[in-house]
């Protein structure tokens, strides 16, 4: 029971990270250049999810898509609500790095004659994404921790087999160590993941680690 909750956290955080990082990137560069409507309404996304608690917005997507008939299996209902938080602290972490990028930076773009899309991708996306990679990493593992939250709609991730198995055992402080010391090994390797995605893409990381 332990290992299938450890999967379910795995999977869980996975698919909330893959497309909550993309969408996020997204609409961190919408906040940026989209129109004034466009800019006002990811600014107003932003500031709502960031600040109510992540367990209010899973009770409310739970609950509030069953009120208009909308049925989901409760693992879908959880990656929707992890990737809808995860958005938004993707959004802001992204933007600071595009504050980063200095405006001669982008006139240079300009000089060599680089397309709109190529100015991004090379001279704001790659370079920001590499100066806030540290604190994204942070963030994923924080979101890795927080998937114990959707143990309260019945997602038999590894918190609500805890939960069950202390239940069952009249042993909580046992199941609870050995539950802690999981995640703490999930922890440390993401981390090491991470890290090593951060080598292979950004080649001054990879410079570094090689120093």
């Amino acid at each position: 029971m332990i290992a299938r909750g450890l999967a379910v956290t795995m999977v869980l955080s996975a698919a909330s990270i893959a497309t909550g990082f993309a969408l996020g990137t997204l609409l961190a560069v919408a906040r940026r250049s989209g129109g004034r409507a466009l800019r006002g309404a990811a600014t107003a996304y932003v500031e709502i999810i960031r600040n109510t608690p992540l367990l209010i917005q899973v009770f409310l997507i739970f609950f509030g898509l069953s009120m208009v008939g909308l049925r989901l299996p409760a693992m879908l209902v959880a990656v929707l609500a992890m990737t809808i938080n995860t958005v938004a602290y993707t959004c802001e972490i992204v933007r600071a790095g595009f504050d980063s990028i200095k405006p001669g930076q982008w006139e240079a773009a300009d000089a060599l004659g680089l397309t709109r899309a190529q100015a991004y991708w090379h001279v704001a996306l790659l370079p920001a994404i590499e100066r806030v990679y540290p604190s994204l990493s942070s963030q994923f593992v924080l979101l890795m921790l927080a998937t114990s939250i959707t143990s309260q709609i019945s997602v038999e991730e590894l918190t609500a087999v805890a939960n069950f198995l202390q239940a069952q055992s009249y042993r909580p402080f046992e199941t609870y160590i050995v539950t802690a010391l999981l995640y703490l090994a999930l922890s440390l390797l993401m981390r090491l993941i991470l890290w090593a995605i951060g080598c292979a893409v950004f080649p001054r990381t990879r410079l570094a680690a090689a120093a």
